[in-house]
């Protein structure tokens, strides 16, 4: 066979990477091969994978489509890089958590249930209509009247009646499965009138605009409410939108109760500001709705069925029993659909998912199940020659899951793919054929690349991650001893079995147990929420591109004041978000210029060219450093700079502290919050929580984004909480946290309705000693013991 030219692009070059922390990388990666990334967390690999190659790759394929279809699409700006060459269509699987919409469900964000939909519009009996009539997005609408329809310069009118546009939402829970009823207790204080603030809503205050609306309607503003009589009543709390007049301007008067429904109730609780969450759970009861019983569905949907099975009964289903169902069911006439089906269901299983059930609601996925759900939609795909992109794929995963998820990694490369995979566990990076590893450090200390080459070339290498790659953690002699237990009694959330266990207070307890054993069920269903217990895990932090470390932390607010009086002036002045912003770019430090479909152009504001202040404030110095400087310095340096000297600041300190004590001493204290990565998220909000004097923590697999170097500090971190006197429950499947805690609670045997039971609970070395002794031990014993070596 002749060679051509075309067959000597087999290589994807990468020349002067500059994204994010990048200095100037060129690397070479082998095609159709699988590359895995190193590197500590923060040294740059999330930058040079998915900032530089694959958003070049998404970019060039958004150019390709017509004006009209990249309006409706993100506009993406061309990365900081010199030559891109031998890029291929790249497919990012990140992990970020599927969307807080309550409406979405794992049906809904794979197609499962627009495929089931079709299926029960040709098959269910009794007939229902078409497949929105099995929709619970879909409200049922009749229409009567006069239609109008524009033809060639004239107008065509229809008269219609009763026109029915079938839907299958729930008229009296609206597709939500549940209804919300309110303790008019906790709106407001009965003893008080509405001047002296009664209402206890967030956000209503009738100081302002609120107290002339309530004035306007007539209301009573200087009685206490219990003498209100009850039109008055009705009318703050029910009143339909009604237009009226204030001080001659046109307002809109609204019930407090329609306002919340609409402001508060359509949103998720878990994506809600802290303070309006704890009003919502005070004074908000939701119940499973009465008249669809939690499916979300008519009557009339619910009355439809496939051999017996209603189309609720099968979302509630386990989907790996579900895709047994689907398979007994022999229909010629939806061939085809059928076999679409039994492919996206047996995918789930093929993914170990297959203890999901298609109604549950997308956002309590945790992040590796999120990331592995997206993953779906390409295991069976024919396209070849594509670039998959995988961003820490192991997320969430037991040891066991691990091998499996390792099989379809190794499945897509030999399809003919390049698979680019950013990793931190050392089963996956062995399976690499090719290692790119980062650093050596992590931030302004990052963005190298240390090593290049095979996972035997790592190993002999002297790279921080080529030292790290065998570290094993041993079980510790000597186990604390428990000053306490939290009892759990009867716990039954999702697919739990009514479990019993004691939880031991004032050691390190980690709950382990493959992926959908039951242990985020156990843990937040019923220790979370007790008093006295903080819950940290990795959700996305609430705050734009704005927010930073320092204002997150509230470590800003000393720091200013500090400022402020070194120099005798306000402390508003130190802030970008007000009195001594830069006029121009109004703090943001950037200039925005959309260009419709083409991608927004952000470039530095030239009046304070990216200080983001007025140059009068940035006269202003603490230390001999301007408040510019300050937010420039990492947080290792910041914790030098306030311990002593002219800017000692202890309040600022202390916030430092506790940073470093976390391991996010590289990160920069005015860095945007949205470059985090889930695992600086969570340390993030460790660090913060660790202010409250909480008595228990409960840590959501922290070793997340951590890299094997820092695990280590992870774990000293742990102890020191411990020997303080707080007693720390961590959700964990990483063996080096395991092998280090004082007691284990294992869950399984299986995922879905195969787990939901506790399989062991005892030390480390308990766990081990079954298979030291050639017993039958449990999935996590197996694994635990292959790692410490027995």
């Amino acid at each position: 066979m002749t060679t051509r030219a075309a067959d000597s692009h087999d290589l994807i070059r990468v020349q002067g990477a500059r994204e994010n922390n990048l200095k100037d990388v060129s690397v070479e990666l082998p095609k159709r091969r699988l590359t895995v990334f190193t590197g500590v967390s923060g040294s740059g690999k999330s930058s040079l994978v998915f900032a530089t190659i694959a958003a070049e790759s998404q970019r060039l394929i958004n150019e390709t489509y017509s004006a009209f279809v990249q309006g409706f699409m993100p506009s993406l700006a061309r990365p900081e890089v010199d030559v891109l060459e031998g890029l291929t269509t790249a497919i990012i699987v990140d992990q970020e958590r599927m969307g807080a919409n309550p409406r979405s469900t794992v049906g809904t964000a794979t197609d499962a249930n627009a495929m089931l939909r079709i299926l029960f519009s040709r098959l269910g009996k009794p007939y229902v209509g078409p497949p929105t009539a099995f929709s619970f997005n879909v409200p049922t609408r009749k229409a009567s009247g006069v239609m109008s329809t524009e033809k060639a310069g004239r107008t065509e009118r229809n008269v219609v009646r009763d026109v029915v546009y079938l839907g299958g939402m729930c008229p009296r829970c609206e597709g939500m499965g549940h209804v919300s009823d309110f303790d008019l207790t906790a709106l407001y204080d009965e003893s008080k009138t509405l001047n002296e603030g009664a209402l206890t809503v967030p956000g209503y205050s009738m100081d302002g605009w609120y107290g002339r609306l309530f004035a306007g309607m007539g209301l009573p503003m200087d009685k206490p409410i219990a003498t209100f009589t009850k039109k008055q009543l009705d009318t703050m709390l029910y009143s339909e939108p009604t237009k009226i007049k204030v001080e001659g301007i046109n307002l809109t008067f609204e019930g407090v109760i329609p306002k919340v429904q609409k402001s508060m109730l359509s949103k998720d609780v878990e994506a809600m500001q802290p303070h309006v969450r704890r009003f919502v759970e005070r004074a908000i009861t939701f119940d499973t709705c009465p008249e669809c019983d939690g499916t979300r569905l008519t009557k009339e949907a619910l009355a439809s069925k496939v051999k017996g099975k209603s189309i609720a009964d099968l979302c509630t289903m386990q989907i790996s029993d579900l895709a047994e169902w689907v398979r007994a069911l022999k229909e010629p006439s939806v061939k085809p659909l059928l076999g679409g089906l039994q492919h996206l269901l047996d995918s789930f299983g093929e993914i170990g998912l297959g203890y999901l059930s298609l109604d549950r609601p997308a956002g309590t996925l945790s992040g590796g199940e999120a990331q592995r759900t997206k993953m779906i939609r390409h295991l069976g795909s024919s396209l070849t020659d594509v670039t998959y992109v995988f961003d820490e794929p192991t997320i969430g995963l037991h040891p066991h899951d691990i091998e499996r998820m390792n099989q379809l990694l190794l499945q897509l490369r030999d399809k003919g793919n390049t698979v680019l995979v950013v990793e931190h566990k050392p089963e996956t990076i062995a399976i690499a054929d090719h290692v790119v590893d980062l650093g050596p450090g992590a931030g302004s200390g990052g963005g190298e690349v240390c090593f290049e080459g095979t996972v035997a070339g790592l190993r002999r290498s002297s790279t921080v991650t080529g030292k790290h790659l065998d570290d094993r953690a041993a079980l510790k002699d000597a186990v604390r001893e428990p000053t306490g237990t939290l009892e759990v009694r009867g716990a039954s959330t999702h697919n739990l079995r009514d479990v019993d266990v004691d939880v031991p207070l004032g050691v390190l307890c980690v709950v382990t147990g493959v992926a959908g054993s039951g242990k985020s069920s156990l843990v937040h269903g019923s220790v979370a929420g007790r008093d006295g217990v903080v819950v940290v895990d990795q959700g996305a932090i609430k705050g734009s591109r704005r927010s930073n470390p320092a204002t997150y932390t509230g470590l800003l607010e000393p720091i200013r004041k500090a400022f402020a009086k070194a120099n005798g002036v306000k402390p508003a002045l130190f802030s970008s978000n007000s009195e001594g912003a830069c006029s121009t770019c109004n703090g943001a430090g950037v200039i925005f210029t959309e260009l419709g479909v083409m991608a927004t152009v952000e470039s530095p504001c030239e009046e304070c060219e990216g200080r983001r202040f007025q140059a009068s404030v940035l006269e202003h110095t603490l230390g001999g450093r301007n408040i510019a400087e300050v937010l420039e310095m990492s947080v290792a340096d910041a914790e030098t700079f306030f311990a002593d000297g002219d800017a000692k600041v202890p309040a600022a300190h202390k916030v430092l502290d506790r940073l470093v004590d976390v391991g996010l001493g590289y990160l920069t204290l005015g860095q945007p919050l949205t470059t985090l990565s889930g695992g600086e998220r969570q340390r993030l909000k460790l660090a913060n929580e660790m202010a409250e004097k909480a008595e228990v923590y409960v840590l959501d697999e922290p070793t997340t984004g951590l890299h094997l170097a820092d695990v280590d500090q992870l774990l000293g971190l742990l102890d020191r909480l411990v020997d303080d006197g707080r007693s720390v429950i961590v959700i964990e499947h990483h063996q080096a946290v395991m092998a280090h805690a004082d007691w284990i609670i294992d869950l399984g045997p299986g995922a879905g309705h195969d787990g939901g039971q506790v399989v062991f609970e005892g030390t480390p070395a308990d766990l081990v000693a079954a298979k030291r002794m050639k017993k039958k031990t449990t999935l996590t014993g197996q694994h635990l013991a292959e790692y410490v070596g027995v």
